[in-house]
């Protein structure tokens, strides 16, 4: 007998429906799978044999061939376990065809039957929801995550009893059974902590570098802080979340289908509601960073998508691990290509790199520092001028006096209180950019830019000056008339003015101070 259960899988971020075709029939006992299985789904009949057998289940001498279609593209995961089992049953007859009808199911067998989570699940039950399923079984333990995708009935399973029971039972039973699971993305969002564990009330002084990481999470900017040991540019990149607005639901969903991906959802967490902070260290490997592995994996840059990136000790890193950040910065976008083709991942995330000045720390002051010119390139070098290029920000944090230590709490403003100017200028660049596909003033290109930061003549004379006296190459040209444009909009003016151009010309003097004299 034939039977096609329908079930799913993920192709990188793309998901698609996948028929499980089953047809027992008599013959020499034997288990064929077919449809480009790799060596992990292939090992899913043996799974599948045993958990059965465990579950009461006696399949009898049969010639078993199982397809997975499309069958032109490699199947990965073991996401495929519980639709093979359901579809033998089927085929045995064990199982009404009907009984999934416009039904996708997905699950891993344990060999005592037990349906275990996996991962990509989330973007899955998407793709199954816009292709007109109307019910899932899923793991019970993948259950809330799938329920976040409205429109279609999620009944979450712990064991393959379990979905037999549900499926052999008459249709107004089955309810009662099991229940389906639904979740509100209201209280889920209620759900996120009120109080946030750190603060900008926290750090004292360093009033330049708190200013240039407003700007640099208003406008969705990167932002680089260089300055000695202690001066408190960790403390401040740190709490760079804390006035970043709340992640959107649109911008949740897209975050949790990454992590759902990489299997990094907690398990019975639908959502993830926090902004990503990631700050891997400086020995990371370039596929970590960015991705890879046999089966491509995301890397700690598309984890960070629509959060920060943090990286401390920015120097220290390999100059070729750095470099590779070269085009997803640009492109909001990694593409690794395999034999298998070429997954690609979203990294739409704003950067923020700290530094020493050398590697003692304490440049320029010579009476600690005894570092020398080449010592000093060098170690800086491992920044290339193309990543630094790509910096919209660039401050120093210099060591904080004992007097600014003494009024620590009485002057510092709270996340609360900049965070409110940063929304502020968030909403004029939503109202800017209605009806585009532009989100933040750092989106913009060239065409962008001309339109929507029109300069008067003053004002062109002095970026001119600007580009010509600080040698700016073209990006770097655009990026401080970017940074400009967020200035304004925190001023909550309409036009850019000469002291917004000022403030984002300062922005790129750090680099020429530390970098262009010592860099050839």
């Amino acid at each position: 007998m034939f039977s096609t259960v329908i079930s799913g899988a993920i192709h990188g971020m793309t998901s698609y429906l996948m028929h499980v075709e089953v047809d027992a029939a008599d013959g020499l006992p034997s288990f064929n799978m077919v449809g480009l299985p790799s060596t992990e789904v292939r090992e899913a009949g043996d799974r599948v044999k045993v958990a059965l057998k465990n579950s009461g289940i006696r399949i009898p001498p049969m010639h078993i061939t199982v397809n997975l279609s499309p069958a032109d593209i490699r199947k990965e995961g073991v996401s495929v376990d519980l639709p093979v089992a359901l579809g033998i049953l089927i085929s045995m007859g064990e199982i009404e065809e009907d009984a999934l009808q416009d039904t996708m199911v997905l699950g891993e067998l344990g060999l005592d039957g037990e349906v275990k989570g996996i991962r990509g699940v989330l973007p899955i039950v998407r793709k199954a929801a816009e292709k007109g399923c109307r019910s899932c079984i899923l793991p019970a333990e993948n259950a809330r995550e799938g329920a976040v995708i409205q429109n279609i009935r999620i009944i979450g399973v712990r064991s393959l009893q379990e979905a037999i029971a549900y499926l052999t039972a008459p249709q107004e039973e089955r309810d009662t059974m099991i229940r389906p699971t639904k979740v509100s993305l209201s209280e889920i969002f209620m759900e996120k902590e009120t109080a946030e564990v750190l603060d900008f009330a926290d750090i004292s002084g360093q009033a330049a570098a708190k200013r240039a990481v407003e700007i640099a999470a208003a406008g969705f900017h990167h932002v680089l802080m260089a300055g000695p040991p202690g001066s408190g540019k960790s403390m401040i990149a740190k709490r760079v979340p804390t006035i970043l607005p709340p992640l959107s639901v649109p911008e949740s969903l897209e975050v949790s289908a990454i992590y759902s991906v990489a299997g990094l959802l907690k398990p019975g967490e639908a959502l993830v509601t926090q902004r990503p902070f990631l700050s891997p260290h400086h020995s990371i490997t370039e596929t970590a960073l960015t991705g890879g592995g046999r089966i491509p994996q995301p890397g700690m840059i598309s984890l960070a998508h629509r959060g920060v990136l943090f990286l401390d000790e920015m120097a220290e890193f390999r100059r070729s691990t750095l470099d590779l950040l070269r085009q997803p910065l640009e492109d909001r976008m990694v593409h690794i290509a395999r034999n298998g083709g070429t997954f690609s991942y979203p990294s739409d995330f704003m950067l923020v790199g700290a530094l020493n000045p050398c590697p003692c720390g304490y440049y320029p002051d010579r009476n600690r520092c005894r570092c020398s010119e080449k010592e000093i390139a060098r170690y800086l070098g491992h920044i290339s001028g193309p990543v630094l290029d790509r910096m919209d920000l660039c401050v120093e944090v210099p060591r904080i006096a004992v007097e600014e230590l003494d009024m620590a709490g009485t002057l510092n403003e709270s996340s609360a209180v900049i965070r409110a100017r940063v929304l502020g200028a968030r909403k004029m660049q939503q109202e800017r950019f209605r009806g585009t596909a532009l989100r933040f003033n750092s989106d913009m290109g060239p065409k962008e830019i001309q339109k929507y930061c029109r300069l008067g003549m003053k004002e062109k004379r002095l970026l001119e000056q600007i580009f010509h006296s600080m040698d700016l190459s073209a990006r770097a040209y655009h990026r401080m008339i970017k940074v400009a444009r967020t200035i304004a909009d925190l001023d909550g003016s309409r036009e850019i003015t000469q002291m917004h151009l000022t403030e984002a010309a300062c922005y790129r003097m750090t680099d020429s101070k530390l970098w262009r004299k010592k860099v050839e």
